[in-house]
């Protein structure tokens, strides 16, 4: 499969604390590809070192053949239109409306009339099933609703990557399976690439077709495939705890 995006040898570094070491690996154009591992392993990290809020150490990312790294000026903010990004929280803005949140970017990077921004902002509504909130206030609407219009204010400019940072956290199980539905929707319905930063096992083993997994230990990737194929056949004892959900004593030993 063709790569969409390419990380090349990036060691990330806070101060003297070396967060990630090294890493290099593709995401395939219209691929769901699942950034995981345990707390403090680096995973956002990851994330916004690829989406360029900060520089390595070393190290490159290519987006669509550009390093994100090296770019500036004008073709630094042509690579950053053409991806979407939601964080943890959904991070929409309390005193705009829901239609308003999802006009933004268009905007702030497009010369279009607010008849054509309202058209655009409501398609993208529509398809995370918000049509019928355009006018709520983000407090209006339920958690799981709120990630869902952040999906859709990142699809504003019709981006072919999205990078979503723990999408599921803080939703209950339904509201949670619901919306790993949509991302596998939107994934094969508009081939969309997904790029996604969770540790949510349920979602891991329903939208995943490629997952990398982080270790604090080492700074790391020390396993990369389908999920099912790690939780089954990885010889890596931290990555069949992981899948399994296998406790470890202090000693080393697993708990029964």
């Amino acid at each position: 499969m063709e790569p969409i995006i390419r990380v090349e040898n990036l060691t990330v570094r806070y101060d003297d604390a070396l967060i990630l070491d090294d890493l290099s690996f593709e995401v395939h154009r219209g691929e769901i590809f699942v950034i995981l591992g345990g707390s403090g392993c680096g995973k956002s990290t990851l994330l916004k070192h690829m989406i360029g809020l900060y520089r390595p150490e070393n190290g490159r990312v290519w987006i669509n053949g550009r390093d994100v790294v090296s770019a500036e000026g004008e073709e630094r903010e042509d690579i950053l239109r053409g991806f979407g990004v939601t964080y943890q929280s959904g991070a929409l803005f309390g005193s705009l409306t829901i239609l308003e949140n999802v006009r933004l970017p268009l905007e702030e990077f497009t010369t279009l009339n607010l008849e054509a921004r309202d058209l655009v902002a409501r398609m993208k509504l529509d398809l995370v099933g918000l049509e019928e909130y355009t006018h709520h206030a983000p407090s209006q609407l339920s958690g799981g609703m709120q990630k869902r219009a952040a999906i859709a204010r990142a699809m504003a400019l019709d981006p072919k990557i999205l990078f979503l940072d723990e999408p599921s956290a803080g939703l209950d199980p339904i509201t949670s399976a619901e919306l790993d539905a949509l991302i596998r929707r939107l994934a094969r319905n508009l081939q969309v690439t997904f790029v996604i930063v969770t540790h949510e096992l349920a979602s891991i083993y329903a939208i995943a077709d490629r997952v990398i997994m982080l270790d604090k230990e080492t700074h790391k990737i020390i396993a990369t495939g389908k999920p099912e194929e790690l939780r089954d056949h990885s010889d890596h004892p931290q990555v069949r705890r992981f899948f399994r959900r296998e406790a470890e004593t202090v000693s080393g030993a697993k708990s029964q």
